[in-house]
């Protein structure tokens, strides 16, 4: 059951407590709800508990603090204020992880900070389509379940101000669709350790479909098990 709470309440921390935020102050992605109930199913079978909000209340220090980890899906636009952006960078600072899927890359554009954390901005796509994906690092928890080629239908971002220091685990081939724009450097999914925690951000879950990849399943909880530090198993 997803717990969705309309105002943020606190029920005591908890190293395997994920916050996932919705909000959306542009495009809205309507895979969202899918999205939501696949993650909470998927990490629940996990132990992991699940809450699921879009108020930005919760970004301050006592409601943050009873979560491992903020899980960002299909976010986008400007969605939180200047106190609410201070206590998230503390939260990350305290060692606390963040997970990035889809439209996560296209939110926060002004916010140099988020910049960094989620690893690049978005820029444009082209339709949805099969697209040969590349793996990079086959030992990380997001892809040791995935064969060194992927073939994939989803909507495929183009980025821009992609951050140094990342750890790429997959790059899209771009001979194998139409529209893509970044040459033979695109990456699709990717780790580091960021000021203090963890972030992991994958640019696939645009459609309903997308979400009922069973290899895209493992990918996302891989992503999740990585920020909240699962002995990087």
């Amino acid at each position: 059951m997803i717990t969705l709470l309309s105002a943020p309440t606190f029920v005591g921390y908890s190293q395997d407590r994920v916050l996932v935020f919705t909000k959306t102050a542009g495009f809205r992605h309507k895979s969202i709800p899918k999205g939501v109930a696949t993650v909470t199913t998927l990490l629940q079978r996990e132990g992991i508990s699940v809450v699921h909000s879009e108020d930005s209340r919760y970004f301050c220090t006592d409601s943050l603090s009873q979560f491992g980890a903020v899980l960002f899906l299909s976010t986008t636009g400007n969605i939180l204020d200047n106190e609410q952006k201070a206590a998230f960078q503390q939260f990350i600072r305290s060692g606390k992880g963040f997970v990035g899927i889809h439209a996560a890359s296209d939110t926060e554009f002004e916010w140099p900070w988020y910049g960094e954390l989620v690893g690049g901005y978005f820029t444009r796509h082209p339709q949805v389509q099969d697209a040969k994906i590349d793996i990079v690092d086959g030992t990380h928890p997001s892809t040791k379940h995935l064969p060194a080629i992927w073939w994939h239908k989803d909507e495929w971002y183009d980025f821009r101000d992609i951050q140094p220091g990342l750890h790429i685990l997959m790059t899209l081939d771009e001979q194998s669709y139409e529209g893509g724009t970044m040459g033979k450097f695109h990456p699709i999914a990717w780790f580091r350790e960021f000021d203090g925690g963890r972030t992991f951000y994958t640019g696939l879950g645009h459609t309903d479909e997308s979400f009922d990849s069973i290899p895209f399943q493992k990918h996302i909880v891989g992503g999740v098990k990585y920020v909240l530090k699962h002995a990087d198993e």
